[in-house]
């Protein structure tokens, strides 16, 4: 397939995405998005006069005393945030037993995400890792913006196989000086050492891991002896998966990994939403932004 076959393949994918995403994003995450993010807090509008049922804890003393005539202060919802996703695309994320690959559920995720942002009048950023900071987009507005994020997401090639969280969670750090709404998009396959960057940047913005998984990475079926390569270290290994011993082998390890997780972002006080290829992610999504409204 030639460059400008890929490329027109690119635009369809971006197409689908952004149809099927705004989709969700008007009919189910509209509201939702709303209410659960509240902006930075509550900033001055107006001093007007004092009506009866006002709050009288707003009046404002020294227009009072000026005019002569009681005034309060009016004060509105501050709503412009800044939503920085950061999505891996190492190896590990190229994989699928569906036609929806894991870096394709990211890319859709982050779509949604976007959307739901710029719908709020929300900046969106973008930060794409492996072991490295492959790519960083600055926050903007606006739904052009939004649909550079999905074809980067979507064919940025990086320039490492392996996967590691902690350069990428510094340079948000860096970059951004104010609290932002960060969505951490990943299988999360990576080191466990990373627990120290991950408090580090739950203290400075309100981070949420998003892990992107695949059922076959839980469940393997009995297909005898299959070899494995690791997309990120390039090495191979052949797996009888036809044993029941190795299967389950392998399932309490995939159980012991994301018991681990779990335990790292608990302590870390992050929420995570688990999501699955080739599987609906309305429904994870809606359940977070409902536990957030009511911690509100």
């Amino acid at each position: 397939m030639n460059q400008t076959s890929n490329h027109k393949e690119l635009l369809k994918k971006v197409r689908r995405i952004e149809i099927k995403t705004r989709h969700a994003v008007n009919d189910v995450f509209a509201g939702r998005y709303h209410s659960t993010f509240k902006g930075r807090g509550m900033e001055f509008d107006e001093v007007r006069e004092y009506v009866p049922g006002d709050d009288i804890r707003s009046i404002d003393w020294n227009v009072t005393a000026r005019t002569g005539v009681p005034h309060i202060k009016k004060f509105v919802e501050e709503r412009e945030m800044t939503v920085m996703l950061m999505v891996d695309i190492s190896g590990s994320n190229d994989f699928g037993s569906t036609p929806q690959l894991k870096r394709d559920l990211a890319a859709e995720v982050a779509a949604m995400l976007a959307f739901s942002a710029t719908r709020n009048n929300d900046r969106i950023g973008l930060i794409l890792f492996s072991d490295q900071v492959e790519k960083y987009i600055p926050p903007r507005k606006g739904p052009r913006h939004v649909l550079r994020i999905i074809k980067e997401v979507l064919s940025h090639e990086p320039q490492s196989t392996g996967t590691d969280a902690a350069p990428a969670l510094d340079y948000l750090n860096h970059t951004q000086s104010r609290k932002a709404v960060t969505f951490l998009i990943s299988d999360f396959i990576f080191p466990i050492n990373c627990e120290r960057p991950l408090k580090i940047t739950a203290r400075r913005h309100d981070l949420i891991a998003v892990a992107i998984g695949d059922n076959r990475e839980r469940a393997l079926p009995a297909a005898g002896l299959v070899e494995w390569r690791d997309p990120e270290t390039g090495g191979r290994v052949l797996v009888d998966t036809s044993s029941a011993a190795v299967r389950r082998e392998l399932l309490l390890a995939q159980e012991e990994r994301i018991e681990n997780l779990h335990r790292t972002l608990r302590r870390a006080g992050i929420d995570i939403i688990e999501l699955f290829a080739g599987q609906p992610y309305d429904k994870p999504f809606i359940k977070f932004f409902r536990t957030r409204s009511s911690r509100r």
